[in-house]
């Protein structure tokens, strides 16, 4: 079976190379090259970097249009509203990292972990108009534990991969069941660690590593931090980047105090 991939950061990108090692992939459908990074450069998206690796054809209209008629399309981290009109073409799987209905939107992992959730997971679910709310082909939980941001998705792009190996031929749909709550984006403020909370500042550094990153001020420095553990109730900085510096220890970011 020959299949479409609508993916556009690092999760889909994951899930697109897992998935070319066991499918046809017709075509990958992403959003445009963006401006990226503290320079505004314009990049391509994770997802078009691995497909043009893999000699996989890269689509990047503004609006979704499926290049070609395919029985399938994988759905993963594509970030673009899909309109009826093409659901009506093709049956669309949604790799989405959350149990669902929890954490519906664009922000699951990060919430999850935000919410202090002692498990996650992934569900395959069909696309529909409205959002995340498709009945359900498969669904799997993990344990989040003491993981950051970039190893759940990690695990969540090789539970999905196999996952939609499992359904993608012939898959039965149940709908989802429970009231959902809503994962929204992640904003400036959510960045924010507030020192008096060290649970919950651990917890927002670990949802926004690696790829965000939790600011606070220390030393009366305003830094990121990137790693952090909790000890006797304590957050302790492990890794730190303060404005208009590079990423380093945070016992090299003292002896620069000093």
């Amino acid at each position: 079976m020959r299949i479409g991939v609508a993916a556009t950061a690092p999760l889909g990108a994951d899930v697109l190379e897992r998935l070319a090692a066991t499918h046809e992939i017709a075509f990958l459908l992403t959003r445009p090259d963006a401006p990226r990074g503290r320079g505004r450069r314009v990049g391509p998206p994770p997802a078009k970097v691995a497909a043009e690796r893999l000699g996989i054809p890269v689509h990047q209209p503004e609006r979704p249009e499926l290049p070609e008629e395919v029985e399938r399309v994988v759905v993963c981290a594509y970030g673009l509203y899909i309109p009826p009109r093409l659901l009506a073409r093709s049956l669309f799987l949604n790799v989405h990292p959350s149990l669902l209905p929890r954490w519906r939107g664009a922000a699951p992992v990060e919430r999850a972990i935000l919410a202090g959730d002692e498990e996650t997971g992934v569900t395959i679910h069909e696309t529909v108009a409205e959002l995340d709310a498709g009945p359900i082909a498969a669904r799997e939980a993990f344990p989040i534990g003491a993981a950051d941001a970039g190893e759940v998705f990690e695990r969540a792009a090789e539970v999905g991969a196999r996952l939609v190996d499992e359904v993608i031929v012939c898959p039965r749909f149940e709908p989802q069941v429970g009231a959902p709550t809503y994962a929204e984006k992640i904003g400036p403020a959510d960045r924010e660690l507030d020192p008096a909370d060290p649970v919950d500042a651990w917890r927002r550094v670990r949802a926004l590593s690696p790829h965000i990153g939790a600011r606070t001020e220390l030393h009366g420095r305003r830094v990121t931090i990137w790693r952090a553990r909790l000890e006797r109730g304590e957050l302790v900085p492990e890794v730190v980047q303060p404005d208009g510096r590079k990423r380093m220890s945070y016992d090299e970011f003292l002896r620069g105090v000093r």
